[in-house]
């Protein structure tokens, strides 16, 4: 099973902003959060991979899952460019018009979502490849830390659709969404799963 799991609340997030490779750092309340994504990880874990940014590595080291986590940078969040650590009421509505309507779309100095898209479905490939070094093939789980942008991604590509699916979904902080392996095709087992006693469901599907 690949288990994902966005980070807990960031500085960025509790203010609404717009935030993708900016590296704030969690909360308190975000590393309570992180610390309360261990209860869903149920089986054993093979292995535990982290965006490099800090607010996804302080959020796996919250996991205590006992094992070293390894930076993998194709699961970092998409880059915002000029927008990025801006009040989402900022953001143009002829920008994001075009932002939902074109994977293609790129903020200026920024990542498109095609983009994340393309290094996403590489990374989770890699991970259920079927040559005995994937996910697939282990005794444990994999479990990755990452962003709003590259889970929503991974859902996609587990679902065999665009990336443009990301703007109907949304993805609470410290939430875990599993992705498993069944009849040659990738089965989406799991979304948005927050632990029992989390009650706030009101972040933001963009930061």
């Amino acid at each position: 099973m690949l288990i994902l799991v966005r980070h807990g609340e960031s500085s960025a997030n509790a203010q609404a902003l717009l935030v993708g490779r900016t590296d704030v750092e969690l909360t308190g309340k975000g590393r309570a959060q992180a610390a309360s994504v261990r209860q869903l990880v149920y089986g054993p874990v093979h292995s535990l991979r982290t965006s490099p940014l800090r607010r996804a590595r302080d959020s796996a080291a919250a996991l205590d899952l006992g094992i070293p986590a390894v930076v993998d940078a194709r699961w970092i969040e998409v880059d915002y460019g000029e927008y990025d650590c801006q009040p989402l009421r900022d953001v143009p509505a002829g920008v994001w018009r075009e932002w939902r309507r074109n994977p293609d779309f790129r903020p200026p100095g920024g990542e498109t979502l095609a983009e994340v898209e393309a290094r996403v479905a590489a990374a989770c490939d890699e991970l259920f490849a079927d040559d005995g070094a994937g996910a697939r093939a282990t005794a444990g789980d994999v479990v990755v830390v990452s962003h709003v942008t590259p889970i929503k991604a991974a859902v996609a590509w587990a679902l065999g659709v665009g990336v443009e699916l990301s703007w109907r979904l949304h993805l609470q902080t410290a939430s875990v969404t599993r992705i498993g392996w069944g009849n040659d095709v990738p089965v989406l087992h799991g979304f948005d799963e927050v632990a029992p006693e989390r009650h706030d469901t009101s972040q933001s599907r963009h930061v």
